[in-house]
């Protein structure tokens, strides 16, 4: 499929998808926006290889508006974007459950077709509570701050269910593939935000405790 006819698309970006260093097809457009009666939260996911972690997904929560980014595509990238999300669904959204700055962004989603503009859901999670991967949290939070600034990294962590539970501490061996780098005294803010949001690391004296 060529550029001239490759069909738009957008997706609501959550998590990783807000930095945009991790994304790995050539986007359209990109911009930082608030969807609307959602909520995100941790969960269990399938295993796959790699070391058993939490899975970031979100629910419907019609008192809740989350941070993140109105991401525009080709439909040629459907194809890799399902696989990175190869534990997520689809699920439609609509224009009206977006919140932005004005720009050219609402003519580009008044302009999709149905099923053109979603955002990606975990499936069903598994019983268990897994650790959260420090890798992948450092990167969704710099790409927060970058994309949204203190107000948006804050309400990251407001509104993320499921923050009180173990980290797997892997920054000299990053599971996650597209860890972003950063100075180190960054690292040791989000880690104590993290902290601070209820989750154990090793050593800790409360993790320790149980």
């Amino acid at each position: 499929m060529n550029k001239g006819s490759d069909r738009l698309i957008a997706y609501f970006g959550y998590g990783s998808l807000v930095n945009l260093a991790t994304l790995a097809t050539p986007y359209r457009h990109a911009v930082p926006a608030r969807l609307k009666g959602w909520r995100r939260h941790w969960q269990s996911r399938p295993g796959d290889g790699w070391p058993e972690r939490a899975l970031l997904s979100v629910h419907r929560d019609n008192a809740c508006e989350i941070h993140g980014m109105l991401v525009f595509d080709g439909a040629s990238s459907l194809p890799s974007l399902d696989e990175r999300e190869r534990h997520y669904d689809r699920v439609p959204l609509t224009p009206q459950d977006i919140s932005l700055a004005c720009n050219k962004a609402p003519e580009m989603l008044q302009s999709l077709g149905h099923a053109d503009f979603f955002v990606y859901v975990g499936r069903a999670q598994q019983a268990g509570k897994p650790p959260l991967l420090q890798s992948y949290l450092h990167t969704v939070m710099d790409g927060f701050l970058a994309s949204h600034g203190e107000e948006g990294l804050s309400a990251f962590m407001r509104t993320t269910a499921g923050f009180d539970r173990e980290i797997l501490e892997d920054l000299h061996a990053p599971h996650y593939p597209r860890m972003t780098p950063m100075a180190e005294a960054r690292r040791r803010r989000f880690d104590r935000m993290l902290r601070e949001a209820g989750v154990r690391f090793a050593g800790d004296p409360a993790a320790d405790a149980e």
